[in-house]
Formats: structure tokens, C-alpha cells, sequence
């Protein structure tokens, strides 16, 4: 069974919200009632991290276009964008929609942020291998779990926690410790953009495989991924 988060329910939502907006705004109040719809829209995703996929999700800044002014005010900040506004304002795994409505009401236009080290570690490689290594992967059957896209050009594939802190001694026992591999690993203290926000003002976030309820809470361990992406990110650079 597919759980498309956000998928067509989402996109729908969004485009209603653009198609109806220069309408509405004509209107007294118009820009009031479009912005209530679109955290309507992002309060019913949160809810859906949070109650159907156990993720916590923090409110995070927001970045200009171009990603050059990060709403936190900090003009040197180093991740505009990209990282919480309160690292004490989460809203809970498990916690439903008014949960998720409270935290908007007092954070509104905030960003869409995983803290990631809790039910989940990141495999982040650049998006073209990371999109070949997902059709091997899918292909072999193994158990899989979401993958992120960002506009920045890179696929993050959800593994189990602790897989930062094991990638070092994995590379090494599969022989890939020496190779020059843009892969790397996010875990505890760091965050994760997802849908439906933008990625620092560069353009939004999008699923390259969307969680699904067989995925779910558990991603698979990095070891069993691992190898894949390492050997595809080394013969795409190999082959330019």
C-alpha cells in the first residue's frame, strides 16, 4: 500500500491556493484568507509526519529567492533557510493536527523540518547516481524507505539511525573507504527540508519516493543500501 504524503491531495491544495490568489487578493482581506489556506495545507502534511509516518517536525526559517536573506534576521546566517527557528519548538511524533495548527499559528509562513539521529538517518549522494541506485534497489526488492530530492541537485535516502556514526567503518569493510564518493551522512543535530517548503529559497523539495506504510516507522539499515550507492556514485564520476 502506497501512503502518499502529500501527493495528489497536496498538489491540488497548492495549485487552488496559485490559481485563486491574484483573485482573492483583490478582495478585502484576500491575501488574509490565501495565506490561511496554504498553512491549512502545511498543518495537514505535519499532521501526516507526525501521525502516520512517527516523525517529529520542527519550524524552520525561511530563505529569499535565491536563498541570499534566511528569515532568522542573522544577515551572516550559514544555512538560510534550512534550519530551526526555535530548537525547542517541535511538534511531537504521534501528535495530531491541532498540534500542528498551534505550532503554525505561532510560527506562520514557517518551513517543513525532520530533525534527523531519531527514527531515521540520511544517505545523501547527488541526485543522477542517487536516481540509478534507486531503480537498482527497487529492482532487488529490498526494503526501502523514502528518498528526498532537493533543488540543489541531491537524493537523501532514509536509512535506520546510527548510520552517521557507522558510515566511516562501512565504507572501510566494503572496500569504498579510499574512493573519492560524493556521499555523505547526516545524523543527530542536523535537519532535513521535506515537503511541501523550499529548500533555502532555491525551489521546493520534492519526494523521489514518497513513505508508504511498508517503510514505515523502520528504514532500512545503511549497510544494506550502502553498497549500491557507492558503487553507483563511483561509475557515474568515472563517467562523467
Amino acid at each position: 500500500m502506497v501512503f502518499t504524503i502529500g501527493s495528489m491531495r497536496e498538489t491540488r491544495e497548492q495549485r487552488a491556493v496559485v490559481r485563486h490568489a491574484a483573485r482573492a487578493a483583490a478582495l478585502p482581506g484576500g491575501w488574509s484568507a490565501v495565506r490561511r489556506r496554504a498553512r491549512a495545507a502545511v498543518c495537514g502534511t505535519v499532521a501526516e509526519y507526525t501521525g502516520l509516518c512517527g516523525w517529529t517536525v520542527a519550524p524552520g526559517a525561511r530563505a529569499g529567492r535565491g536563498g541570499e536573506v534566511c528569515s532568522c534576521g542573522d544577515v551572516r546566517c550559514k544555512e538560510p533557510g534550512a534550519h530551526p527557528l526555535d530548537p525547542m519548538a517541535e511538534v511531537p511524533a504521534g501528535a495530531g493536527l491541532q498540534a500542528a495548527e498551534r505550532m503554525w499559528q505561532r510560527m506562520p509562513g514557517a518551513s517543513v523540518l525532520l530533525p534527523v539521529g531519531r527514527t531515521f538517518d540520511i544517505l545523501d549522494v547527488a541526485e543522477l547516481p542517487g536516481r540509478r541506485a534507486l531503480v537498482r534497489l527497487e529492482r532487488m526488492g529490498l526494503h526501502l524507505g523514502p528518498v528526498l530530492l532537493t533543488p540543489t541537485g541531491r537524493a537523501r535516502f532514509f536509512v535506520a539511525p546510527g548510520a552517521a556514526a557507522e558510515l566511516p567503518q562501512l565504507l572501510y569493510r566494503m572496500g569504498w573507504d579510499d574512493a573519492r564518493l560524493d556521499l555523505r551522512c547526516l545524523g543527530p543535530g542536523d535537519h532535513v527540508v521535506a515537503p511541501p517548503s523550499d529548500f533555502g529559497g532555491l525551489g521546493p523539495v520534492r519526494w523521489l519516493r514518497e513513505p508508504r506504510l511498508d517503510s514505515l516507522p523502520q528504514p532500512p539499515e545503511a549497510r544494506l543500501v550502502l553498497g549500491t550507492l557507492a558503487y553507483v556514485a563511483h561509475r557515474t564520476r568515472d563517467c562523467g
